[in-house]
C-alpha cells in the first residue's frame, strides 16, 4: 500500500489525536491542569453548572490523596466511590469486588458534571456520611487546640486544618455559623487532614471557650494590636488558640473571653499574615513552650 495514500493518513491523525486526549485526561486526572475553560463550549459549561443539592447526611469528597484518606479512616461511613481506571490503579485499594463498597466506573468528563469544571477531582470522587459529631470533653488530655473564630473561606480552614495536624494538635474548633460544613472544597484544601483532626462546630463560641476554661485550658487569643507578644503570653499545660477572620479579627465578645490576647510581632514592613499562616506560627510557638 502507498505512503501516500491518504486514508492512511486519516488514519494516523486520528489515532495521534486519540492519545493525545487520553494523555490530557491522565494529566487532567493527577492535578497538573484543570479542564479547560478557554473556549466558548467550554465557558458555557461552566456557567451552566450548578452545584447538586446535598442532603445533610451526604458529603461528596475528591481528589487522590483526600478519597485515600477517607478510605483509611474506619470513622467514615462510605456510601459509593466513582473513579476513573487510571485513578484506581494510583488508589492501590485492591480489587473492586472485594471492596466493601460500591464503585462505579466513570470519565473525567462524568465527575466534571458533578463536582464542576473548576474542581481538581484528579479522577477520583468518594460520596460519605459526614464524620461522626465530636464533643469538648473528648480534648480533656490535648495540649494544644486551634479555636476559629468565624474564618469562612474553605480553603482557608483546610489549609490551618492540615497544620493543625502537623503540629499534632487535638482539635479543630468553629462555630456552627459564618464557618464552612464538611465538604469536598475543605477536605481537597486540607489533603487528607480533615480525616485525621477531630472538626468540632459549635454553637456558641464564648461558651465553649469558658468550657475549655473549665478543662484547664488557656485561651491566647491572636490579635494584631494584643498588648503583649505571643510567646511571653503564654501559660498553664494546656493552650487553646484563637484566630479570627481576616479583616475583621476576633469578634468583641471573644476578645472579651479569652484569657489573654497576643500580638505575633513582625520586624518586616508587612505586619500581618493570611490566617492560616498564623495559625502555623503561632502553633510553633506554643509547641516551643508546652515542649510536648
Amino acid at each position: 500500500m502507498s505512503k501516500d495514500n491518504p486514508g492512511d493518513k486519516s488514519a494516523k491523525d486520528t489515532h495521534y489525536a486519540t492519545l493525545r486526549r487520553a494523555h490530557r485526561d491522565a494529566k487532567r486526572e493527577r492535578g497538573e491542569i484543570p479542564t479547560p475553560t478557554q473556549d466558548r463550549r467550554s465557558k458555557k459549561s461552566k456557567d451552566d453548572w450548578k452545584a447538586p443539592q446535598l442532603q445533610p447526611d451526604q458529603v461528596l469528597l475528591y481528589g487522590l490523596h483526600t478519597v485515600r484518606a477517607a478510605l483509611d479512616n474506619p470513622e467514615r461511613q462510605i456510601i459509593k466511590l466513582s473513579v476513573t481506571q487510571n485513578a484506581l490503579q494510583r488508589l492501590e485499594i485492591g480489587p473492586v469486588d472485594e471492596l466493601r463498597f460500591p464503585v462505579e466506573m466513570v470519565s473525567p468528563q462524568d465527575l466534571d458534571k458533578i463536582l464542576g469544571p473548576d474542581a481538581i477531582h484528579q479522577g477520583v470522587m468518594l460520596e460519605t456520611r459526614p464524620l461522626p459529631v465530636r464533643r469538648l470533653s473528648v480534648l480533656q488530655d490535648s495540649p494544644l487546640i486551634l479555636v476559629l473564630d468565624q474564618v469562612t473561606d474553605p480553603h482557608n480552614v483546610g489549609a490551618i486544618m492540615r497544620s493543625a495536624v502537623a503540629f499534632n494538635a487535638g482539635a479543630l474548633i468553629t462555630t456552627m455559623r459564618h464557618s464552612p460544613t464538611e465538604s469536598g472544597v475543605l477536605a481537597k484544601s486540607a489533603s487528607g487532614a480533615l480525616e485525621m483532626i477531630p472538626y468540632i462546630q459549635i454553637t456558641n463560641l464564648a461558651d465553649a471557650l469558658e468550657e475549655l476554661h473549665k478543662l484547664g485550658f488557656t485561651s491566647v487569643g491572636l490579635d494584631s494590636e494584643g498588648p503583649a507578644p505571643l510567646e511571653s503570653t503564654f501559660s498553664g499545660t494546656k493552650i487553646a488558640l484563637v484566630l479570627g477572620s481576616e479583616g475583621k479579627g476576633l469578634r468583641q465578645k471573644t476578645r472579651a473571653t479569652v484569657s489573654a490576647l497576643a500580638r505575633l510581632d513582625m520586624p518586616g514592613a508587612i505586619k500581618s499574615l493570611n490566617v492560616s499562616n498564623a495559625a502555623a506560627i503561632a502553633m510553633y510557638a506554643a509547641r516551643s513552650y508546652l515542649k510536648v
